[in-house]
């Protein structure tokens, strides 16, 4: 798994502060993003996280690329309906090479390894046959397990990261999906160490 922090809103500390500082202020944010202090930033944010008022971290954006996650978890990603996403279609995107990319749980890989392995390269040769009998890509990806590697483009706000490193970087959740949120969480905290201060 590759999880890359490929854009994000600048300065998402300051700006999340210039938001809050914008409800209670007669000046406007371009006054406000002009004369606002460090010290003030992280004290407005910190009180924001706090108290609940999460809507002046929506301003904040963060794209991520996640690739080799599998296809179990871009399920589950995808079930956080406050963002954008883009995925790698198994519809137009053969997949290629001699061996089939994918993931292996940690308790099969323990248990079932060898069975696990023989049956994810039987549906590859099976989906590699069919295409060269000339089945299309979009029904020969039928056979293609779930735990088939995918590669996937996600953008969240402030706001639903916070939400969605709740959930996904618990204890409690998948441990495919909660290694891939505590990557992401990780590299939002280098750019807004504030908004994201809070976790493991």
């Amino acid at each position: 798994m590759k999880v890359t922090l490929i854009a994000h809103t600048p300065g998402p500390d300051r700006l999340a502060a210039v938001a809050a500082r914008v409800c209670y202020s007669h000046q406007g944010a371009e006054e406000i993003i002009e004369s606002i202090e460090n010290n003030t930033i992280e004290r407005r944010v910190k009180v924001c996280v706090e108290k609940g008022h999460h809507s002046v971290l929506e301003h904040a954006v963060f794209t991520f690329s996640i690739e080799g996650i599998s296809r179990v978890t871009s399920h589950q990603l995808v079930r956080h309906r406050i963002a954008s996403y883009s995925q790698q279609s198994q519809r137009y995107v053969k997949m290629k090479g001699e061996e089939p990319e994918y993931v292996t749980p940690p308790s099969v890989a323990e248990r079932f390894s060898f069975n696990f392995e023989r049956t994810m390269e039987y549906c590859y040769k099976t989906y590699q046959a069919m295409l060269k009998d000339g089945i299309p890509s979009e029904d020969a990806r039928y056979i293609l397990p779930s735990a088939m590697c995918t590669n996937i483009l996600v953008t969240m706000n402030a706001r639903e990261l916070l939400h969605f490193f709740k959930l996904r970087c618990d204890k409690a959740a998948q441990w495919e999906i909660r290694e891939m949120a505590c990557k992401m969480r990780k590299l939002v905290r280098e750019v807004a160490p504030v908004i994201f201060e809070e976790g493991e």
